[in-house]
C-alpha cells in the first residue's frame, strides 16, 4: 500500500498541512525532513510533519524530490509551541531550525568526557558582576549534565562571542557545534552545541542542559516578525527535556527571573570597572562634549600602550531630543513620569501625554533651555578637535577595518572592539531617559560592555567615563555595584503595571491589521489604537496567545509582536 504523509508547506501565507504520497523512490522520507512537491501549480518546499495522515476524499499527488534532513520529530512541538506564543506560521520556526544546505548523512557524535571544575553552579539565574568569566560556570554545567543523554546548548549573544568560546572550550577537550556550518553536527546530537540567537533552535534531539550567557542581552530578541526571545524558547525546551537551565544576567529583568531561582553570589566590587561619574550640572557650558575629567582620563589612555585607547559612545534616543537648562545644567523633564520632556510647537510636553507646560526650567526657572543631542559625525568632529587626534567614526553600517587609537559611534563600538583604556558615555541621560521599560537595564548593560573592554577595577588597566545632568537610582547603584534594589524595584513595577511578565502584549500593525484585529474575540482583553498600531493586552500569555491564534489572517502584510 502507497505511503502518504503530511507536510508543512514554506509558503508563510498558508499556514496549514497538506496531505502526499510518498512514492517508490522515495521510501527513506521521514518525519521532519525537507522535500519538494507540487503546490497549487508551483514548485515548493515543505517538511514532513509527525502528523498522521487518515483517509483522503482526494487523489493525493506524490512528492517529487528528498531534500535532506530537517528537525527531528523531537523538537516540532516546541516549534508548533513557538508560533503560538508568537503569532508566527508554523513555517517560520521550521525555517529558522533547518539547515542552509542539503544535508544527506549525519555524523557520528564523539563520546562525552570528563572536565575539571573548580567550582559548582547549581541551576538558577545568576546574577554576576560585569568582568565575571562565565566559563567555569559552563564546565561546572557541562560536568553536571555529562551523564545526561542530549547535547548541552550554549547561548552567547554574538556570533563572534561564539567562535571565541568554542575555541576555549575545544581547548579543554570538548567537542563543540558551533554555526549554520555545522548543522549536522547538531542535529547528530554533538556534546556541546555553542551559538547566538539562532541556536535556541538548534536541531539537537534532546537537551541534556543549556546555559544563557547575559540573558538580559538585547540581541537575543528578533527585531524582526515574529518577535521571538531565545531564552523563553530554551527554557520551554529545557522544561520538556526535564534538562537543568543556568542563566547569567548583570541585571535580571522580571521576565529573567522566571525563568529559575536567583543564584546572587555576594557582590565583590573589584570584579566591576572603575567608574568615574561625571555631573555635567553648573559646569562651564563651553568645556565642550568631552568634561574636564573626561579629557583627563583621555589623555591618561592615549599615553598607554592600548592599540585603542579612547572609545566615545553616543546612544541614540530616536528622533528626540534632550533639553538642559543652559544655567544649571537640569534637564527638562516630564514632573508625573520622570520621562524626557519634547518639543510641542513652543511649548514643552510629556511623550506619555501627563500634558504640555512652559519652555522654561523647573529647577531654577530659567527660560533659556538647549538642546543637547547631537549626532555621531559632529560628536567625532567635536572629540577629535579637544583631543586633536585621529578619530574613527563607528556605527551598524560602518564595515569592518582599521581604526585610529580614538574612536567614536554608537553601541556598534562595543562589537568592533576587544580591549580599550577608556570608554566615555558623552550623554548618559539618553540611555536613563529612553521611553521604554527597559531603560534601566539598558543603561546597566551598556556599563556591562564598557567594563569588559577596559577590565576590572582590581587590574587597575582601564576606567569608564559617565556624563550624566541628573541623579538616579541607577547611578547610585553602579557606584555602589549593589543591583539587587534595582532588580527588585523593577520586577515590583512591572507587577503593578501589569508589564511582561505578569500580562502579556502585542502590537499589531500593517496592511492586514485592521481585518486580522477585527476578528480577534476582546472578551477579557484590552484593545486600544495609536498612531497606526493596535495593542492588544491580556493577563496571562495563554489567553493573549490563544486569543491571537483564533484570529484570521485576512491578507496584506501583517506584523504581529507579542511581547
Amino acid at each position: 500500500m502507497t505511503r502518504a504523509v503530511r507536510v508543512v508547506t514554506d509558503v508563510a501565507a498558508v499556514d496549514k498541512a497538506f496531505d502526499y504520497l510518498v512514492p517508490d523512490t522515495l521510501t527513506h522520507v521521514g518525519v521532519g525532513d525537507r522535500v519538494r512537491m507540487n503546490f497549487n501549480g508551483r514548485s515548493v518546499r515543505g517538511w514532513v510533519s509527525p502528523d498522521q495522515v487518515g483517509e483522503s476524499e482526494h487523489a493525493l499527488k506524490p512528492l517529487v524530490k528528498w531534500l535532506g534532513f530537517g528537525p527531528p520529530p523531537e523538537l516540532w512541538p516546541v516549534l508548533a509551541w513557538a508560533a503560538w506564543r508568537w503569532a508566527a506560521p508554523l513555517s517560520r520556526f521550521l525555517l529558522a531550525a533547518s539547515p542552509t544546505r542539503i544535508v544527506a548523512n549525519l555524523p557520528t557524535p564523539p563520546v562525552k568526557t570528563d572536565v575539571l571544575t573548580t567550582q559548582e553552579y547549581a541551576p538558577g539565574v545568576w546574577q554576576l558582576a560585569p568582568t565575571v568569566d562565565p566559563l567555569a560556570l559552563i564546565l561546572s554545567a557541562y560536568q553536571a549534565t555529562s551523564s545526561s543523554p542530549g547535547s548541552l546548548l550554549v547561548l552567547v549573544p554574538t556570533e563572534a562571542w561564539a567562535q571565541r568560546l568554542r575555541g576555549r572550550l575545544e581547548q579543554r577537550g570538548l567537542a563543540v557545534a558551533e554555526g549554520d556550518g555545522q548543522w549536522d553536527r547538531m542535529r547528530a546530537q554533538w556534546p556541546v552545541i555553542v551559538g547566538a540567537r539562532g541556536t535556541a533552535f538548534a536541531p539537537t534531539p534532546r537537551l541534556a542542559g543549556a546555559v544563557i550567557i547575559d540573558g538580559d542581552d538585547e540581541g537575543y530578541r528578533s527585531e524582526a516578525s515574529p518577535t521571538w526571545w531565545a531564552p523563553a524558547v530554551v527554557a520551554e525546551r529545557c522544561r520538556r527535556d526535564g534538562a537543568p537551565l543556568w542563566v547569567t544576567s548583570v541585571l535580571p529583568s522580571p521576565a529573567t527571573m522566571q525563568l529559575g531561582p536567583l543564584q546572587e553570589p555576594p557582590t565583590e566590587l573589584a570584579q566591576w570597572p572603575s567608574l568615574d561619574i561625571v555631573d555635567r550640572r553648573n559646569r562651564d557650558p563651553h568645556e565642550g562634549v568631552l568634561s574636564e575629567p573626561a579629557l583627563r582620563a583621555a589623555h591618561a589612555a592615549l599615553d598607554g600602550s592600548e592599540e585603542v585607547a579612547v572609545a566615545v559612545i553616543l546612544q541614540r534616543l530616536g528622533s528626540g531630543r534632550l533639553f538642559a537648562c543652559r544655567r544649571c545644567g537640569e534637564l527638562a523633564r516630564c514632573a508625573t513620569c520622570g520621562q524626557a520632556e519634547v518639543e510641542a510647537g513652543e511649548r514643552l510636553a510629556c511623550p506619555e501625554g501627563h500634558g504640555e507646560r512652559e519652555n522654561f526650567c523647573l529647577g531654577c526657572s530659567a527660560t533659556n533651555l538647549r538642546k543637547v543631542r547631537v549626532g555621531v559625525t559632529t560628536l567625532a568632529r567635536d572629540v577629535g578637535l579637544q583631543l586633536r587626534q585621529e578619530v574613527t567614526e563607528i556605527t551598524a553600517t560602518t564595515p569592518p577595518g582599521p581604526t585610529a587609537r580614538v574612536v567614536v559611534g554608537t553601541e556598534a563600538v562595543f562589537g568592533r572592539l576587544r580591549r580599550c583604556g577608556v570608554v566615555i558615555f558623552v550623554d548618559f541621560d539618553q540611555y536613563l531617559l529612553a521611553p521604554r521599560d527597559s531603560a534601566r537595564r539598558q543603561a546597566v548593560g551598556a556599563i556591562t560592555k564598557a567594563g569588559r573592554l577596559v577590565g576590572p577595577r582590581r587590574d587597575g588597566r582601564g576606567l569608564v567615563v559617565v556624563q550624566t545632568r541628573r541623579d538616579d537610582d541607577v547611578i547610585a547603584a553602579l557606584r555602589s555595584g549593589q543591583l539587587g534594589p534595582l532588580r527588585d524595584s523593577d520586577d515590583e513595577a512591572a507587577f503593578a503595571l501589569g508589564l511582561t511578565p505578569y500580562a502579556a502584549t502585542a502590537e499589531i500593525s500593517g496592511e492586514g491589521a485592521a481585518g486580522y484585529v477585527a476578528s480577534i474575540d476582546s472578551t477579557g482583553l484590552t484593545i486600544r489604537q495609536r498612531d497606526g498600531v493596535t495593542t492588544v493586552r491580556a493577563a496571562s500569555v495563554a489567553q493573549l496567545c490563544d486569543a491571537l491564534a483564533a484570529a484570521s489572517r485576512t491578507g496584506g502584510r501583517l506584523r504581529v509582536a507579542v511581547s
